[in-house]
């Protein structure tokens, strides 16, 4: 979810390009350095080529300090030759990118850079050339008068990082057919309605779109999912969740109101849960001793406030694989292997009505239809699909994936085009992965198998201040049409007719009370008519 003024940080905060040539014309890595010689006397910023082939390249940014303070923020422009755009990028937030001219800022996790330090950023390109007239906080970028301050972008702007090697054969998969009725197996008993409202509260902050106390969440949503859980380090596995500040948040409730709401919301039926992480939340379970803590804390967060289970929003480097970690279903890094440990010891605790939800990023999910990991040929980004072996080990214990169909650049569907946020064909795209499976990299004998229909919501903004990718109501329903009902699609033709999707997933229900309750309001009355 985005970072604190609009932020699902993950559900409160990043990718992709046009088609790529199944075959590498170039493997040789071309370093450039933009005008200039790095100077010592300030701020510098060096551009490398990772990657070229046919039709386009990728490329890493490196931003460095060679002043006497820290650096607390920064932004690099760059011009591409005409007929070169990038598509996938990471690790910043695209300010603009009109006309040839790119504008890249920090994000929270890179914007202060030490002196004698360095932070980067990424992106692939299509078309060929090399950035020019390249300057760093105002300044060229072969250095500067010394460290300055540039803020970053508004977090409304945030995008997902991308990897650097090439993607499936466009051979693949394509979907130049109607959709076709498929048979759903009965869903086991979850507790929710067949078609559900999935919304999270702002638990711990306030966030810009004002405090709501449990009592006043409204009743159209079946699963509240409270924001969020952080763990006192990285790699601690120790999570403390500290609900918000009376100096934020004037009216919240004292901690007896707020656990008496909790259990009253479950005696109308209604599912609560403990959201970690989020965009700022790094959860890094590196040894076994992290994941003990873990469950322990977890645990003990759960039976304070009498909640039904646990929602897992990790992002930014919190999951990523080891080199040479290639096998979906034999994962071997540790961060998997411990996360997968943790959360059936969770699962294996509170029993069958425990409830397991999930909102990676496209980035950890989706993107795997072209890259895993470090990739075929290495050097790609490791966090690349990083979620798919998690989602996978748990398939049988996992209530609810919601992927956040926002704060993304766009993605590959299974008609090897890319789709853009924002629009019905996008939340029909990564829908339909996740329900029709997908080949990983491409390799038809490397199949990520397909989830339960009852098991998918999409993951949506809930206003234009809540995350990039906003989507009307009117195109989230026309998705909805296509998936649901196999009518009004658009470009994108899915590979089935899933009846039981499970419903929607918002950041956040504050945001939505922001903008009048418009996404609850009509799309809960959506849901409400469906059989």
């Amino acid at each position: 979810m985005p970072a604190p003024t609009s932020r699902p940080r993950s559900p409160a905060s990043r990718r992709r390009l046009g088609v790529l040539a199944a075959a590498l014309a170039v493997l040789a890595t071309v370093s450039l350095l933009l005008p200039g010689t790095a100077s010592a006397a300030g701020v510098t910023a060096s551009f490398t080529k990772t990657s070229v082939w046919e039709t386009g390249f990728s490329g890493q940014w490196t931003i460095g300090n060679g002043g006497t303070s820290a650096l607390t923020g920064w932004r690099v422009e760059f011009t591409l030759p005409a007929g070169t755009t990038v598509g996938t990028f990471w690790d910043a937030l695209q300010v603009s990118g009109a006309g040839g001219r790119y504008v890249f800022a920090n994000r929270d996790y890179n914007a202060t850079i030490a002196p004698g330090g360095s932070a980067g950023f990424g992106f692939i390109a299509a078309g060929g050339g090399s950035p020019s007239n390249c300057l760093v906080n105002g300044l060229p970028c072969g250095g500067g008068s010394g460290p300055t301050t540039t803020g970053p972008a508004p977090a409304t702007t945030t995008t997902i990082p991308a990897t650097t090697t090439t993607g499936p054969a466009a051979t693949t998969t394509t979907t130049s057919r109607p959709p076709t009725s498929t048979t759903a197996p009965a869903p086991p008993a979850s507790g929710l309605p067949k078609h559900a409202l999935i919304g999270y509260l702002h638990a711990s902050f306030a966030n810009g779109s004002g405090y709501i106390p449990m009592r006043e969440v409204p009743a159209d949503w079946d699963v509240i999912d409270l924001a969020f859980a952080e763990p006192t380090s990285v790699t601690s596995g120790q999570l403390q969740f500290q609900r918000c500040p009376v100096s934020e948040c004037p009216n919240v409730e004292t901690d007896a109101d707020f656990i008496a709401a909790i259990r009253d919301k479950r005696a109308q039926g209604k599912k609560v849960l403990i959201s970690v992480g989020g965009q700022n939340g790094q959860v890094q379970l590196t040894t076994t001793a992290a994941r003990d803590a873990f469950v322990s804390s977890a645990s003990a967060i759960i039976d304070r406030y009498g909640l039904d289970g646990i929602d897992i929003d990790f992002e930014g480097h919190s999951l990523s694989l080891a080199a040479g970690d290639r096998d979906f279903r034999h994962p071997t890094t540790p961060v998997i292997v411990n996360l997968i440990a943790a959360l059936r010891a969770l699962k294996a605790r509170y029993g069958a009505d425990f409830v397991l939800t999930m909102a990676p990023e496209t980035f950890f999910v989706q993107l795997g239809y072209q890259f895993y990991g470090s990739g075929q040929f290495g050097g790609a980004d490791p966090r690349a699909a990083s979620y798919l072996p998690v989602i996978d080990a748990l398939r049988n214990d996992l209530t609810l994936l919601h992927v956040q169909d926002y704060n993304s650049g766009p993605i590959m569907g299974l008609d090897n085009q890319f789709h853009t946020m924002g629009g019905a064909d996008f939340h029909v795209a990564m829908t339909d992965m996740l329900l029709a499976g997908f080949p990983i990299e491409g390799n038809p004998a490397n199949v990520f198998p397909p989830l339960r229909q009852d098991q998918v919501a999409i993951g949506l903004p809930a206003s234009a201040n809540a995350g990039n990718g906003f989507t009307t109501v009117a195109d989230v329903q026309r998705a909805l049409d296509c998936l649901v009902k196999g009518a009004s699609c658009g470009t994108y033709l899915p590979h089935g007719v899933y009846p039981n999707l499970r419903g929607l997933m918002s950041w956040s229900i504050n945001w939505d009370r922001f903008n009048g309750f418009e996404f609850s309001r009509s799309n809960g009355a959506y849901l409400d008519s469906l059989p």
